[in-house]
């Protein structure tokens, strides 16, 4: 896919290309240089993994792990 580059340096991501990354209108996307390769990566807030560990019990695993080691 070819695309130009409009007159304030703005260029589309095309949808196919969006929808594939999960990008709205409002995300945030990063930029970073290669050498000549220009890469672009939708920036995911800490957010999204709030509550992402929810049901796993942590500490107790934890201080089993920690009984494990000094049992040893």
């Amino acid at each position: 896919m070819t695309y130009r580059v409009g007159p304030k340096g703005q260029v589309v991501i095309p949808k196919v290309l969006r929808d594939q990354l999960g990008i709205a209108p409002g995300d945030e996307i990063d930029f970073s240089l290669d050498d000549d390769v220009l890469h672009l990566k939708a920036v995911r807030p800490a957010s999204n993994l709030k509550g992402s560990l929810s049901g796993i019990k942590i500490i107790e695993l934890l201080e089993a792990d920690r009984r494990a080691e000094r049992d040893r």
